[in-house]
């Protein structure tokens, strides 16, 4: 069945569950990532709180480092999309193109950037003297597989959009799978620790990553990958695009690293890693929460840029309002589970008692605001998906600038344990404005039918 046909006739409601389905439970495994690594680093015995307080101050580097993918497979792939919607195969080749070749050198080129200034950057983002030396094991491996993870998740991209949901799914599966399996052989049957945790990771980054480029190189897709006609106004329409889920991910980065370092300062020598630890635990929590609530939004953007080529402003409305009821169900489960029972999940990465309190605590406040997530993700990425990226970065640097102030407001007016309220804060507030501007411009943006 061609792609271009399904996205022009489909039922609606069937194509956005076709492809958010299987792009949702995509991501949801791949936090399995994160989750496994943490989850057996915690269970080191001894040493197990304190490293996981080293790899959750690793955490912004590593998804620094992912954010180029996003920055090249969701910056091309809505473009991707509308040039098949336009029926412009050529072109849609030439993004591709241009695309594979930008990641390669992006992933050479933070190779050894990240591995020079490594040291730096952990101490930046809240290395304790306790905690640096598991930091430093993990992710000076991590980067040595760079051009694996950037590869295997911006590359995916381009597999969605063309409509192979389920194969772009199963390239997730098959990394995650990998680590589960391989994580518990190299930290204990090993011996080898964080390192092991960190060469498993890198391991399975490598199996996805010849998984995806196998298929793109292929004949399956409709547009594969090519070499040449690489031209700098096509580089830049991509990183245009790109810029606003990569300058949200940048941002997130940066509130995280604000976070941990102002947990460090308020929380002393005695509580700091100890509220590091918690942290870091309620992120892998957030991850479930954020990740396949991503995949939902993102995953159906193809529909979006494809009917946004075809000037179909009908289909896209009925697109959004079934990604929005998606989204909502979604929240509502795990903002159940958030308040219910979060410490069944805290007990995965530790059983230490005052760990597990204080955690538990901190989930129920920092998903206090997850349900109206569900509307900030579907106007923001659905503003992505049709290539409209200054309105979706405006959006979203909203919520995180309000996040930004609250970390640095709260702790020294309240105590540093009331700092997991800047999350709530900064949800509502963005989903407040972004509901005011959709209602105010979306008709409109779509009926003006302008070529991205």
């Amino acid at each position: 069945m061609g792609t271009a046909n399904t996205l022009d006739t489909d039922n609606m409601r069937g194509l956005v569950w076709k492809l958010a389905i299987p792009s949702m439970l995509a991501q949801f495994v791949s936090v399995l990532y994160s989750i496994v690594d943490r989850m057996y680093i915690g269970n080191i015995p001894e040493i197990g709180e304190v490293a996981l307080a080293g790899v959750g101050v690793c955490g912004p580097i590593v998804t620094l480092v992912s954010s180029a993918a996003f920055l090249v497979g969701i910056g091309g792939a809505p473009l991707v999309s509308i040039r098949m919607g336009q029926k412009n195969y050529r072109a849609a080749k030439v993004i591709l193109a241009n695309c594979f070749f930008m990641l390669a050198v992006i992933a050479a080129a933070l190779t050894v950037v990240s591995l020079l200034m490594k040291n730096y950057l952990l101490m930046w983002f809240g290395a304790s003297d306790r905690s640096f030396v598991y930091a430093d094991q993990y992710i000076t491996i991590y980067l040595l597989g760079t051009f694996f993870a950037l590869m295997s998740t911006g590359m995916n991209q381009f597999i969605i959009c063309q409509g192979f949901a389920k194969t772009g799914m199963f390239s997730v599966i098959l990394g995650a799978v990998c680590n589960i399996v391989l994580d518990p052989v190299f930290i204990f049957l090993f011996g080898m620790g964080v390192r092991g945790a960190a060469i498993a990771t890198v391991l399975s980054q490598m199996a996805s990553c010849l998984f995806v480029l196998r298929f793109l190189f292929s004949s399956k897709p409709i547009i594969p990958i090519t070499f040449g006609e690489y031209h700098w106004f096509v580089m830049k329409k991509v990183m245009t695009v790109g810029f606003s889920p990569f300058i949200i991910i940048a941002f997130d980065n940066i509130l995280i690293i604000s976070l941990n370092s102002v947990i460090q300062k308020y929380g002393g020598p005695e509580r700091g890693d100890m509220l590091l630890t918690c942290a870091t635990i309620l992120q892998s929590f957030m991850l479930i929460v954020t990740m396949p609530l991503g995949g939902i939004t993102t995953g159906t953007q193809t529909i979006l840029g494809y009917n946004y080529g075809a000037k179909r402003p009908d289909r896209i409305l009925k697109a959004e309002k079934h990604i929005f009821a998606m989204c909502l169900v979604f929240t509502a489960v795990m903002f159940v589970i958030a308040q219910t029972v979060p410490e069944l999940f805290v007990r995965i990465f530790t059983q230490d008692e005052e760990y597990i309190r204080l955690t538990t605590d901190a989930i129920r406040v920092y998903t206090l605001g997850v349900i109206p997530l569900a509307a900030q993700y579907t106007i923001v990425d659905g503003f992505t998906g049709m290539g409209i990226a200054r309105i979706a970065i405006s959006l979203s640097t909203f919520r995180k600038s309000v996040f930004f102030l609250c970390v640095f407001c709260i702790p020294p007016l309240f105590g540093v344990d009331r700092i997991f309220f800047t999350e709530p804060i900064s949800d509502f507030a963005g989903v407040i404005c972004s509901i005011t501007v959709f209602a105010l411009c979306f008709r409109k943006v779509i009926g003006l039918k302008k070529e991205p």
